[in-house]
């Protein structure tokens, strides 16, 4: 089951926490074990992402040909049932650490964590999943970037601020980007089986440019950060792995050759963040 969970998407989960902490220590507010309860459920509702559209991909068929990775349902390496199973449980670790960290901190985040659980489940799931009418990418830089910054901020410090906004704009550029490529790859397979993606209605030329302009939106808000402090073009420090990442898509390449843009790229964010986090904790 550990493959459903797809570890490679880990840096989509721990990367806005460590942004949103970054923000709240800036401004002198970091609470490490609150910190620690949003990479709970951050992390809880990201495998739990993975397992639901695992189980629903698979029971439709999507995942009968794909060009990527393999899927425990579509591969018959799992039941639907079993996934199913792990995806439920996943979710629920997530909510409940959510319920412990809103009522500690603001419990109208609970409504926050509710609407969260019911993205993590209708992106592939229920009658008209939107991440099959081209809503994914949205959907990410919602939940993975803007909700998961400063969430992670606003539990620790109680308030956000413009540098709360910055860092998860970026992340959430860099996270929507990890799917875009994933996207990207699939585009052939996706069209066939009818899953009209972002991608799939963009196509592949218009997709590589949308991913490198998420990347260089990235950088530009690093610019923008070292209003806060200098110390925050430590950022520019993940530049080699963007560029390494972006390769294969300026390149054209396409199908298996592009699984690598998937992990540069999470590799790319996840370096940004602990060092623009960093920067802005010490300086």
């Amino acid at each position: 089951m550990g493959r459903g969970a797809r570890p490679r998407t880990l840096p989509n989960a721990v990367a806005p926490v460590i942004a949103g902490t970054g923000a709240a220590a800036w401004s002198h507010s970091a609470v490490w074990w609150k910190a620690l309860l949003a990479l709970a459920v951050s992390v809880a509702l990201i495998i739990g992402v993975n397992f639901a559209n695992d189980y629903s991909d698979g029971i439709r068929g999507t995942d009968d040909e794909r060009a990527g990775p393999l899927r425990l349902v579509g591969a018959k390496l799992a039941s639907p049932r079993a996934v199913l199973t792990a995806a439920v449980i996943s979710l629920g670790v997530g909510a409940a650490a959510g319920l412990v960290l809103a009522v500690l901190s603001a419990p109208w985040l609970i409504a926050v964590g509710a609407v969260c659980i019911a993205g993590a489940w209708l992106y592939t799931g229920g009658s008209r999943p939107y991440g099959y009418a081209g809503l994914g990418e949205i959907a990410v830089f919602v939940f993975f970037g803007l909700v998961a910054v400063l969430g992670t901020q606003y539990t620790q410090a109680l308030r956000v601020d413009w540098v709360g906004l910055a860092l998860a704009v970026a992340t959430g550029a860099l996270s929507s980007a990890v799917l875009v490529a994933n996207n990207l790859r699939d585009i052939p397979t996706d069209r066939v089986a009818g899953k009209m993606t972002l991608a799939v209605r963009l196509g592949d030329a218009r997709t590589r440019q949308l991913y490198q302009a998420l990347l260089a939106l990235a950088g530009a808000l690093t610019l923008v950060l070292m209003l806060a402090t200098p110390w925050c073009a430590a950022g520019l420090a993940a530049a080699p792995l963007a560029v390494r990442a972006a390769g294969p898509v300026s390149r054209g390449l396409g199908g298996r050759e592009l699984i690598p843009v998937l992990r540069d790229t999470g590799l790319t964010m996840l370096v940004w963040s602990t060092a623009v986090a960093l920067a802005l904790a010490l300086g």
